[in-house]
């Protein structure tokens, strides 16, 4: 058993990491024959593990710079590009890696991975943060790095730590991965049962018939199949002062009021003239549609004249509406009637989606769905909250293990 300790034991220096890690500054042109590549993007955050390498037969690094730095196998990287990502791996091969990263070489006094768990602990990355010059993409830099002071105990209490740490961070990190994976299950969960639902409602013994439209495959019965341009009419009504409630569309919230926006977005100096629309108006990002940005308003406001807006006819219900559009494999459909050179420019202006096909339930049943959907989604949400909470526990957990592993704060002799 591990006990917490409240300063660090006598046998420990304190000493600057420079004087015991060696910083290689070994590059090359290009990188050669034969060796793996690592760039930031190839190290996992906060975990000290490397995701991939580029092989030489993948294509040179991504960054479009051909310098690199050369590593040796027992060397440690550390990101100096954004520090607080905690970009760090111990190298168990030799290759070449992103001028990003600064190799360092342990020197006699520190054992390999006792440097890898010191420089990932939460302590020294804080530190780290402290040191570094830019706004946009700080960097850190090593005359700062090597000053800053760290834990050395014995070697033998190194050895130990390491065997502690190792096995201890397996453990979580083995856990780690079943929540996570957990995790991508709900979440599939949740989208085939919305388009299973969505196209074939809640009756699974209910007769089919082929629709005769591809991307809906077989309907209900008793289900009708209707164009677009029966559906729905544009509606483009220009606010006056520009005062009403101001909604965003999104491919991951739909309609949504901007002030529930946290991120920084242009606003207008002046909201005049912006289209307004009802509750229960689908609105299209005419832009973005193709990504499955759209959804039905719940409450009246004003969106970007670049919008479109549409009424529905009566026989649609709007919460079934909203769930059917941002489904993935509408926004695929729908993809196909928006105009545009580039995939990533296309958009789907009115007589676009008006060739789009619906399927359509009655109307009560559109709503039994969409409440039959709420409901079960909750479930699933409830649960995936749950499991990010779990995550976010052990996360902690390893990070605190680390921290007071290498400042001194955990009998291992117990």
């Amino acid at each position: 058993m591990t006990i917490l300790r409240l300063a660090v034991q006598d046998d420990w220096r304190c000493i600057k990491l420079k004087y015991v890690v060696q910083l290689v500054s070994s590059r090359a042109d290009s990188r050669p024959d034969g060796l793996p590549y690592v760039g930031m993007e190839n190290i996992e955050s906060h975990t000290g593990r490397l995701i991939s390498a580029q092989h030489q037969d993948d294509e040179q690094p991504p960054d479009g710079i051909s310098t690199v730095n050369l590593f040796e196998k027992g060397d440690v990287l550390f990101g100096k590009l954004r520090p607080y990502l905690a970009k760090v791996w111990f190298c168990d091969f030799s290759g070449a890696s992103t001028t990003e990263t600064l190799v360092l070489r342990p020197g006699p006094d520190i054992h390999p991975r006792y440097l890898l768990h010191t420089i990932l602990s939460q302590d020294f990355i804080r530190k780290v943060d402290t040191t570094t010059f830019g706004s946009k993409m700080p960097r850190a830099d090593w005359a700062d790095i090597g000053n800053l002071p760290i834990y050395l105990p014995p070697q033998g209490t190194q050895e130990k730590i390491v065997a502690f740490l190792d096995s201890a961070i397996a453990a979580i990190d083995a856990l780690l991965a079943a929540k996570k994976n957990l995790l991508n299950l709900l979440a599939e969960k949740r989208r085939t049962l919305i388009a299973c639902t969505i196209m074939q409602g809640l009756n699974r013994d209910a007769p089919l018939r082929d629709s005769g439209i591809p991307w809906l495959g077989e309907i209900p019965e008793h289900w009708q199949s209707e164009r677009a341009k029966w559906l729905f009419i544009e509606r483009d009504v220009r606010s006056d002062s520009g005062d009403e409630e101001l909604l965003s569309v999104s491919h991951l919230t739909g309609v949504t009021s901007r002030a529930e926006k946290s991120v920084n977005m242009f606003m207008a100096e002046s909201l005049e003239g912006y289209k307004r629309c009802e509750a229960g108006d689908l609105v299209i990002n005419t832009l973005w549609a193709w990504m499955g940005a759209m959804g039905v308003a719940r409450q009246p406001g004003i969106v970007s004249p670049a919008y479109n807006v549409y009424q529905p006819v009566p026989e649609l219900a709007p919460e079934y509406i909203d769930l059917l559009v941002r489904t993935p494999r509408f926004a695929e459909e729908i993809t196909r009637y928006s105009k545009g050179v580039w995939s990533s420019r296309l958009r789907l202006y009115p007589e676009g989606l008006y060739e789009a096909w619906f399927p359509v339930p009655p109307k009560d049943e559109q709503q039994d769905i969409a409440a039959h959907i709420k409901n079960e989604t909750k479930k699933i949400d409830d649960f995936a909250t749950a499991t990010e909470h779990t995550i976010a526990l052990l996360q902690e957990r390893r990070s605190a293990l680390i921290s007071a592993a290498v400042t001194g704060k955990l009998d291992l002799d117990t």
